[in-house]
This record gives C-alpha cells, sequence and structure tokens, in this order.
C-alpha cells in the first residue's frame, strides 16, 4: 500500500520551534525533580536545652538530624541553598516553558488532542506517570511527533484513550494514592472535571464531549492482584485485563513529548514503535478481533513501521529496553 499520502512532513518553522521547546521542556523536568529532591523544609528548635536541627517533609512528617554542630550547620547551610537554586530554576523554566507553548501555537506545532495532554501532565503532576503506558491510536502522536511528519487523520480518528497500567508497579502507585488520599479518576478529573466511571463498564470513565479513556493492565499472573481496583474510593477504575498486556508491559519503552493545539506539552510514555507494530499486526489478523477495526489495526502497523524504517534509522542500533526523545473493547486488547 502507498503511504506517502498519509504521511506530511513537518515544515522548517515547526521542526525548529519543536526543537526549541523540547529543550525547554526537558530541562524543566529536570528542574522539578530537583525540586521535589529538596522538598520540605529544615529549621532550629529547642529541645530539652539543645538547638536541634528539624527536617520536615512535604507531608509535615518531622525529625531531628541532630544537635547543633559544625555538621548540622554544614547540613543546614546546604540543603536551604539547594532549596532555593532549585526553586529558582524552576520558577525561571516555567516562565521559558509558557513562552514555548505561546510558540507552538503560533507555528501550529501541535497536533494531540488537548485532553490526552491534558491528562499526561496530570498524572505526570501526581506521580504517577511512571505506572502507566499510553497505547493504542494515540501513541502514534509519539511516533509522529519523534519523526518531524504528521500521520493522517485516516489513522488516528478515536474517541477513547488506552492506558496501560503495570501491574508489577502496584505497591508503589498505592503509596502514591494514600499520599494523595485520591482516586484515579479524581486525578483524571484535574484535566477535565466532567469524567466519569462508566456504571456498566467500570474500566472506563467518559467525559462531557464523549471521549473515553479505558484502564488496561496485563493478564494477571503470579503475585498480580486480581480483580484490580485502582483504589478504595466508591468511585473509580476497575483495570480489565487484555491479552497483548503482558506482551505491551515487558517491551521495550518509548518516551517523547507531545504537544496539543494550544501549545500545552506533556511527556507521553508508550511502547516501542517495533512492539507497537508487532501487537497491531497481531491484533489486525486476529478472528477475535471486532472486523470493523481490524483494518484500522492493520493501517496503524504499516505506518508506524513506515515511520521506523524511514524516520526512525538513528534509533535503530539502540541495544537498551527504552527509548526516550525529547465497554467499548480496548484498541490492544
Amino acid at each position: 500500500m502507498d503511504l506517502a499520502h498519509l504521511v506530511t512532513e513537518n515544515n522548517e518553522n515547526q521542526l525548529r520551534q519543536y526543537t526549541d521547546a523540547a529543550a525547554v521542556f526537558r530541562a524543566y523536568l529536570r528542574a522539578v525533580k530537583e525540586a521535589a529532591g529538596v522538598r520540605g523544609s529544615m529549621f532550629w528548635r529547642e529541645l530539652r536545652g539543645v538547638n536541634t536541627l528539624i527536617r520536615t517533609s512535604a507531608a509535615g512528617a518531622q525529625r531531628s538530624l541532630g544537635p547543633e554542630s559544625e555538621q548540622t550547620l554544614a547540613i543546614y547551610a546546604s540543603f536551604m541553598k539547594r532549596k532555593e537554586q532549585a526553586e529558582q530554576r524552576k520558577k525561571s523554566l516555567a516562565l521559558k516553558l509558557d513562552e514555548m507553548r505561546k510558540l507552538n501555537k503560533v507555528y501550529g506545532v501541535g497536533r494531540a488532542p488537548q485532553v490526552v495532554v491534558l491528562l499526561l501532565q496530570s498524572m505526570e503532576k501526581a506521580g504517577i506517570a511512571e505506572q502507566f503506558l499510553t497505547v493504542g491510536t494515540h501513541a502514534l502522536y509519539a511516533y509522529e511527533s519523534a519523526c518531524g511528519v504528521r500521520v493522517g487523520t485516516d489513522a488516528l480518528a478515536t474517541r477513547d484513550m488506552d492506558l496501560l497500567y503495570d501491574t508489577r508497579q502496584h505497591v508503589s502507585f498505592v503509596t502514591s494514592m494514600k499520599r494523595l488520599d485520591s482516586s484515579l479518576i479524581d486525578i483524571f478529573r484535574k484535566a477535565d472535571k466532567t469524567f466519569r466511571i462508566r456504571s456498566d463498564q467500570l474500566q472506563t470513565a467518559v467525559n462531557d464531549d464523549g471521549f473515553e479513556i479505558d484502564l488496561i493492565r496485563r493478564t494477571a499472573i503470579d503475585d498480580d492482584p486480581h480483580p484490580l481496583p485502582m483504589s478504595t474510593k466508591e468511585e473509580d477504575f476497575w483495570a480489565v485485563q487484555v491479552p497483548s498486556g503482558n506482551q505491551l508491559v515487558s517491551g521495550r519503552k518509548f518516551e517523547q513529548m507531545v504537544v496539543s493545539p494550544r501549545g500545552d506539552m506533556a511527556l507521553m510514555r508508550t511502547v516501542h514503535p517495533l512492539d507497537f507494530v508487532r501487537v497491531k499486526t497481531t491484533i489486525a489478523a486476529s478472528t477475535q478481533r471486532d472486523p470493523i477495526k481490524r483494518p484500522k489495526d492493520a493501517l496503524q502497523a504499516q505506518i508506524v513501521q513506515r515511520l521506523w524504517d524511514d524516520y526512525l534509522v538513528h534509533l535503530h542500533s539502540a541495544k537498551g529496553m527504552s527509548t526516550s526523545q525529547g465497554g467499548n473493547e480496548p484498541e490492544s486488547a
């Protein structure tokens, strides 16, 4: 099949702006991580008549670091200096990032749906983004961004986003949920307050625009919790098992900055392009797959294979397991 009409290269201005924005975005993520390393505070308190250094966590927990001495004075000075520098760098880069957002919009850099970018941002802010992969159709936004091209709408038309939950990281996820005292659906509501869990499909949430989020997982093996509610809250997702889940969650990873039409940016974590091709090709050939969806599965596999062959040549020799570049039946079922 001739796919030339389905892949259009971005113009020079768009390519340059995306590159500049990605550099600022990566620096901002590093600054956020650095600032997180010095969350909380330190202060001096008199305990039993002795001036003592106290470390306070972001959650408010306190612990003593010892009485005033040359060592604790140095610890205090170092911490406060690092905290000030980290906060200043984060603030400065946040301003630069907002400038990049405006330029992204001016040059028409963004293509990923606004709701998708906001959902990714919400997960990142909550500290749970690394436990999920964006799979299915929306992964194409990461691949096309890495290639500096635009894939035709025939291959991208969808109103649902598949999120693959990595059950191997369940303990870390539960810890984050307890720290936040939140549910997964509440985190998504920070992106769009109209999201609601479907009463007939607890793995699916839908907003007032009819956009859906499907939460999927690998088939339960070993010590995987099953069935799997995502929190103890009354309303929240229950992740549904899909046959391709184990292959997807165990495969190589691919990370890429995606941009919305409004210029907002987020890091999309997804599967390696070749793993996407392999899974989509298998699904397209399956007699268990909805026959209406099978042609698009095959088309997406062909497009991503072409992107890999023609635009991602520099990654062909990569040996690592991950690649970083700046209800309804789930698609990956």
